[in-house]
């Protein structure tokens, strides 16, 4: 498997993944950064765009993912709840939401989801392998805002406990939307939000 970290432009700078397996099958998480970045990679590595995820349906998150899924004819994932005012709209909605628990393949790649609203109500975490695409659920020492359309800070602090919950080893990276990476251990160990959460329960 190949990894790359892109980032998507200002005001946001939203944080975005691609992993090409290696049979050459794409998949991006959250395409934040312009649609000519993830070509220019997926060319030069010869790699096909097959899935792709978003972790919730903010502008910031998605906004290449309309364009992205007609070039390279890769299914699209996000959860009906967020596509409401997206990019997505032109797709009439993504062309599937996500299950609970369910594992999602691409080759040798694999991504087990849970659903973590509070963010948005859409929200997911995608792990595959040592990675844990969070979103904007949980940021390096800090979580996402549930001030904004579809948050609710009650659905977070649910959220945050079953965070710190998952089946995930401790030295998993935390990939979050937007800032530096951590891991999972740091977060559960030292995030005051998740503390907090798990003190209020």
């Amino acid at each position: 498997m190949k990894a790359f970290h892109l980032v998507g432009p200002a005001p946001f700078y939203t944080n975005s993944f691609l992993l090409i397996s290696d049979a050459g099958n794409a998949v991006v998480i959250d395409p934040a950064a312009e649609v000519q970045e993830y070509d220019k990679i997926l060319k030069e590595h010869g790699g096909k765009l097959s899935l792709i995820l978003c972790t919730h349906g903010h502008y910031d998150h998605v906004g290449s993912a309309g364009v992205l899924s007609r070039e390279w004819g890769a299914k699209l994932y996000c959860e009906p709840a967020d596509c409401r005012g997206t990019q997505l709209l032109p797709l009439k909605g993504s062309d599937s939401g996500y299950e609970e628990g369910e594992v999602i393949p691409l080759d040798e790649l694999s991504f087990t989801v849970w659903h973590t609203p509070g963010h948005t109500e859409g929200s997911v975490v995608l792990l595959c392998g040592s990675y844990l695409f969070v979103g904007d659920t949980v940021f390096q020492g800090s979580i996402g805002r549930t001030d904004l359309e579809g948050g609710d800070s009650r659905k977070m602090d649910e959220s945050l406990r079953k965070f710190a919950a998952l089946p995930v080893p401790a030295e998993a990276q935390v990939l979050p939307g937007h800032g530096d990476f951590s891991t999972f251990g740091q977060e559960a160990a030292t995030n005051f939000y998740i503390k907090n959460a798990l003190r209020n329960a």
